[in-house]
């Protein structure tokens, strides 16, 4: 299993009038940008933007971090042999899989394993 990205997340209200900054900041347009649930999310370099309602951003609030992961079955396996409490089992979305996790000392974390073609154009060109 390889961590093949990592992206900081930040909270917003509304995700149009977080991204001029982070673009500036980064000197990237988002390479992602997608809605899940109620919330828009997008990522610029390693940041990744969770907007919306602040009800709803509380629901993905336990993660300060999202992880991608090239074998999520394996990191799943690394993570209960460690002591690590899956929050969330391997679930679908719209990029691929992803679980959410509690390390041992309570850091909580989104592991995702991206759609093959999303890894190929994100991560391998």
């Amino acid at each position: 299993m390889t961590i093949l990205k990592t992206y900081a997340r930040l909270w917003a209200d509304e995700l149009d009038r977080a991204l001029p900054l982070l673009e500036e900041l980064t000197g990237e347009r988002p390479h992602l940008r997608l809605a899940f649930e109620a919330v828009g999310l997008a990522a610029v370099g390693d940041f990744l933007i969770v907007a919306g309602p602040a009800e709803e951003r509380a629901k993905y609030s336990h993660a300060s971090a999202t992880v991608v992961v090239d074998d999520l079955d394996a990191l799943r396996a690394t993570l209960e042999a460690t002591g690590a409490t899956l929050t969330t089992p391997v679930t679908d979305g719209p990029t691929g899989r992803f679980l959410y996790a509690r390390h041992p000392g309570g850091a909580g974390v989104e592991y995702v394993q991206w759609h093959t073609e999303l890894t190929d154009r994100l991560l391998r060109d």
